[in-house]
Order: C-alpha cells, then sequence, then structure tokens
C-alpha cells in the first residue's frame, strides 16, 4: 500500500472488494449446495446481489475507520 492518501484509498477500496466478492461467492456456493443436497427448492432461493460500487465504499469506508482508530 502507498504512503500517500490515494495509495491508501485505493488499497482500502481494493481490500474492500475483496471481501465483498468472497462474502458474495461464498453465499452463491453455500447456496448451490444445498440445492444439490436438495435442502431448498432451486426455484424459492433468492440469490444474493454481486457487490455494487457504493457497497465496496461503504466496507472501504468501515475499513478506514478502523486504520484511524488507535
Amino acid at each position: 500500500m502507498n504512503n500517500n492518501p490515494y495509495g491508501l484509498r485505493a488499497g482500502l477500496l481494493g481490500q474492500a472488494q475483496a471481501i465483498l466478492n468472497d462474502r458474495y461467492h461464498s453465499e452463491l456456493e453455500t447456496i448451490r449446495r444445498k440445492i444439490e443436497l436438495d435442502i431448498i427448492d432451486p426455484k424459492l432461493v433468492v440469490w444474493p446481489t454481486p457487490p455494487g460500487s457504493d457497497d465496496i465504499i461503504a466496507e472501504a469506508n468501515k475499513l478506514y475507520k478502523f486504520v484511524c482508530t488507535k
């Protein structure tokens, strides 16, 4: 991560995107596995929504607040 403000922001956005993408894919895999095992009916599944820009920015803000706390 770069030591200037732009590098910090870019790094936090990248981390936030990775966190949310991992969460999204984990939820997808869980649902798919439950369908394979006939635990849930595929017609009734509420599929997760991929993270959007606003979600990524919100997650990056959470990470930034953590970085700023002592």
